[in-house]
């Protein structure tokens, strides 16, 4: 069996000789070509070998097999899972297990072919310039920043670089992320972003991502063995086109809100005086360290530590705090006053304090035309109301031309605007500090408020409710009741006066009136309290008719005129009544109501050419109109008048 085994194997008949002749050519051919093959698979492996032995970099050894480009013209290379390929050498077991490991923790995202990223020649720029290429991701798991891995040599070598897909953890151990440190650098040298990621995410702008070290608490480059890597000079790094850059409108900008400096900004220096925004009165506005000396009359303003010339400067002024500028004649007798502000260096020659005041300070002056009725309204009382009644009491007042008898007829009126006592600046040899002082006070015009500019929108309803408070007057509004409406008729007792006061009463009362007659009092507050208790008063003109402010709301006003065209001068009370909410009536006398038809003939100039008069100045005008003049009145001429007061008046009644 075992000889007939042999036998038929290679030594049987001729036949069978043939035949196994031809199997071991057959055989023979096979054993070779099968031979050839592995020389040649043995020489690919000994070749692999050299090359791993000689050390290249895994990447450059990506770069000889040329896999085919996607769509976003970048290489890559597709790994098995099953250990099929060969593992890539950078220098050792040691370092090759290491990064096995660490590439273990790697994921870089590759499911289409808009999220491949690459950071080859053009950095990117292809990917981040077209809109219509998907951004790059990468994600790293277990924020393990250590996986994510690049060097410098490789940004440089001229060749593409590739990301992979997580089958062959060692290779996308070596691959670096968007976020690697030579994209940051990179970045700041070449003066564009080379990370897409930080043109679409705002908060990458605001607060930028921390930059990777390799200080041994954020560990991120794997070292490479420098004298096995090829190193090119700078001079041959591609250079990044200037067209690939993106815009500079594409980085947010860092939001107002990040500055530290939350003080509020000083504010711009504005002048202490104001010499042209009102007609009537020059004023001054200090606020800070503000020292009044009124012995030599100045008003000093101190800088305060670490001003510029932005927000404090050193001015002087001089100012007449009396609201009759435009008139020499009203203000030869106020005093001026210095006003002024002194910086740092000259602080040694202002005066110190002596006493503190907690409130504010306002400086006037009661000269000028104040004795007359009037203008002790249109030029103070008014004023002062305007000014102080906002500091609801809390204000001090200092009086520059201090006159007891005139501030003594109005006290109740300074009492009621302020909780403390007046001080006379020209005797008081004190140094009176305060935080805010006005020099001058604030005024609209003659014997009115304008409540758009005024403080609070007071309004000259608010002032006669003032005035009566004041002098504690019960009427507030004329309602007559069952009584007869009541008429004060205003007798002067020199000028302008009614020649027939008795004829006036008569026909006032044959229109339905109870009348009252009087010649007014130096004290306020009697003749106060009878205006009050009527509901309508007349009056020729002059400062008698003043006392319409203690008249109740809803009485009447009527205005008599005398002769000389002196309507212009009926508007000191025409417009003021209408806004104390007061029925305004104006009578303009004829020439035989006149008593100037007994002093000149029907031809004189007074009568036919009162404009030729008036031209020769306010002294011929006052003359022949205002002091020499009385009226008459013709009560069949007037009864009109009392008519429509009495009608108006009972339509208050009936409201």
């Amino acid at each position: 069996m075992e000889g007939g085994g042999k036998a038929a194997y290679g030594y049987g008949g001729h036949h069978h000789h043939h035949q196994d002749g031809k199997l071991l050519k057959s055989f023979s051919r096979v054993e070779l070509r099968r031979f050839g093959l592995g020389v040649v698979a043995g020489f690919l492996l000994v070749t692999c070998a050299y090359f791993s032995t000689a050390k290249f970099d895994a990447i450059h050894i990506a770069m000889i097999s040329s896999p085919p480009k996607n769509a976003a013209g970048v290489g890559s290379l597709v790994s098995g899972s099953d250990g099929s390929n060969p593992q890539l050498d950078l220098g050792g077991v040691q370092d090759r297990d290491a990064l096995s490991r660490e590439g273990s923790k790697a994921e870089v995202l590759d499911e289409d072919d808009g999220k491949v990223s690459t950071l080859g020649p053009d950095l990117g720029h292809n990917a981040s310039v077209d809109g219509s290429k998907k951004k790059e991701e990468t994600f790293v798991r277990n924020g393990d920043a250590s996986v994510s891995a690049s060097t410098a040599p490789a940004a440089g070598s001229g060749k593409d670089e590739v990301l992979v897909k997580d089958d062959d953890a060692s290779v996308g151990a070596v691959l670096p992320p968007l976020s690697s440190e030579e994209s940051t650098n990179s970045t700041h040298e070449s003066g564009v972003i080379e990370d897409e990621e930080l043109q679409v995410q705002e908060i990458a702008s605001i607060n930028p991502p921390e930059k990777i070290s390799n200080n041994g608490t954020s560990p991120s480059v794997v070292p490479s063995n420098p004298a096995t890597l090829p190193v090119l000079p700078v001079e041959q790094i591609p250079a990044v086109p200037e067209s690939k850059a993106p815009p500079a409108e594409q980085i947010p900008a860092i939001p107002e809100v990040k500055q530290t400096d939350s003080a509020a900004p000083r504010r711009e220096w504005k002048p202490l005086c104001d010499l042209t925004s009102n007609r009537r009165i020059d004023w001054c506005e200090l606020d800070g360290d503000v020292r009044v000396l009124g012995a030599n009359g100045t008003v000093t303003l101190m800088a305060p530590p670490g001003v510029d010339e932005r927000t404090f400067r050193a001015e002087s002024w001089r100012i007449k705090p009396y609201p009759r500028k435009a008139d020499p004649q009203a203000m030869q007798g106020v005093r001026e006053l210095k006003v002024q502000s002194l910086t740092s260096s000259a602080a040694s020659a202002a005066p110190a304090c002596t006493d503190w005041h907690d409130v504010p300070g306002l400086v006037f002056s009661d000269r000028g035309y104040t004795g007359n009725y009037f203008h002790a309204y249109t030029d103070v009382i008014l004023p002062l109301f305007l000014t102080a009644k906002q500091y609801s009491g809390e204000v001090l007042f200092l009086v520059s031309d201090f006159r007891m008898w005139w501030l003594g007829k109005f006290l109740p009126v300074f009492k009621n605007l302020s909780n403390y006592d007046m001080i006379d600046l020209g005797s008081d040899p004190r140094v009176h500090c305060f935080r805010h002082v006005q020099v001058g006070l604030s005024c609209h015009s003659d014997f009115s408020i304008d409540p758009r500019r005024a403080p609070n929108g007071y309004s000259m309803l608010d002032f006669t409710r003032f005035m009566r408070e004041t002098y504690g007057l019960p009427r507030a509004v004329a309602a007559p009741g069952a009584r007869r409406p009541r008429l004060l008729v205003i007798a002067r007792a020199r000028t302008r006066r009614f020649v027939n006061t008795e004829e006036i009463v008569s026909g006032a009362e044959l229109a339905g009136f109870e009348v009252a007659v009087s010649e007014g009092e130096q004290e306020v507050a009697p003749f106060a309290e009878l205006a009050n208790t009527c509901d309508a008063m007349v009056g020729v003109h002059g400062a008698g008719l003043t006392n319409m402010v203690f008249l109740p709301t809803g009485g009447v006003v009527i205005q008599v005129v005398p002769l000389g065209r002196l309507e212009y001068v009926a508007g000191y009370f025409r417009g003021p009544s209408g806004d104390m909410g007061l029925r305004y009536l104006e009578y303009r006398i004829s020439p035989e109501e006149s008593t100037l038809t007994d002093q000149y003939p029907p031809d004189h100039p007074v009568f036919t050419n009162p404009d030729a008069v008036k031209s020769k100045g306010w002294n011929s005008l006052k003359e022949a109109y205002l002091d020499k003049q009385d009226v008459r009145l013709d009560m069949k001429r007037f009864r009109p008048v009392l008519d429509k007061a009495i009608a108006h008046l009972r339509q208050n009644k009936n409201k």
